[in-house]
């Protein structure tokens, strides 16, 4: 009776996905330019991610990339290519892999990995061992991106 009980517990885990963890930083699988699996199981919210985008505490994207679509937001960066038509250049699964951790991808990027926790140099002892975005909020953003198209 007892195993018929943890089975069915199980079995509801897994048929829903809220209830999963996302995946840790250290086991997001790169391969050849992306990361196929979402990172969390769950969609990402692309308004969500839009206000991660534009949060100087977050994401701070605008930061490098101009965005035609927050003419309101201020300081657009021009070190980064522009995110107008960022959906019609990249796949979800390559965006992924760019924003979790560019030099993943880019080998040179001066971008910063967004979802990584260690290795960092001269990292504060209060975010040590953080990334910078959570799973769902990578996924919201890469949501976001999938928007923008030409």
């Amino acid at each position: 009776m007892r195993i018929i009980g943890i089975s069915i517990a199980v079995a509801g885990l897994l048929a829903n996905p809220l209830a999963a963890e996302p995946v840790a930083p250290n086991d997001v699988k790169y391969e050849d330019g992306v990361v196929s699996a979402s990172l969390t199981g769950v969609p990402g919210d692309p308004a969500n991610g839009r206000d991660v985008f534009k949060n100087r505490k977050q994401g701070n994207c605008l930061a490098c990339h101009v965005n035609a679509d927050m003419p309101e937001e201020s300081f657009h960066g021009e070190v980064g290519p522009e995110m107008t038509g960022v959906a019609d250049r990249w796949e979800a699964q390559e965006l992924r892999a760019i924003v979790a951790n560019s030099k993943m991808v880019f080998e040179d990027s001066i971008m910063p990995a967004f979802y990584k926790d260690t290795g960092f140099e001269r990292t504060l002892e209060k975010f040590e061992g953080q990334s910078i975005l959570t799973a769902q909020q990578v996924e919201d953003v890469i949501a976001y991106l999938q928007t923008l198209t030409e």
